[in-house]
């Protein structure tokens, strides 16, 4: 048997090397592109937990008013505060005129 030496040769015809190096360059390709669909995955994963944050965030805040509130909210109390005060005027001359029948 021979053995392995620096003056040991390999043949190899041509269509067995260029089959080894397109696989090479095959397994290469695969290797990019699976590391590029786990870094562009990892991102997605980044921005819909900083998105959830956000709706965490929002879905707490927004019933206890500290997020603002929509025009129509606005406008709604504020006629609300208007009949609260025109239902306390009623309710004075109510008074009033139970008093003045009561005076009689």
């Amino acid at each position: 048997m021979n053995e392995l030496s620096e003056k040991s040769q390999v043949k190899l015809d041509v269509k067995t090397l260029i089959g080894i190096i397109m696989g090479i360059v095959s397994i290469a390709g695969i290797w990019f592109n699976l590391t590029a669909k786990i870094s562009s995955i990892d991102s997605a994963i980044v921005r819909l937990e900083y998105n959830q944050s956000l709706n965490d965030e929002f879905r707490i805040k927004w019933p206890r008013g500290e997020m603002g509130a929509l025009p129509d909210d606005a406008k709604q109390d504020l006629r609300i505060e208007y009949l609260q005060k025109d239902v306390e005027n009623l309710i004075l001359k109510l008074e009033e005129l139970k008093e003045k029948n009561n005076k009689k």
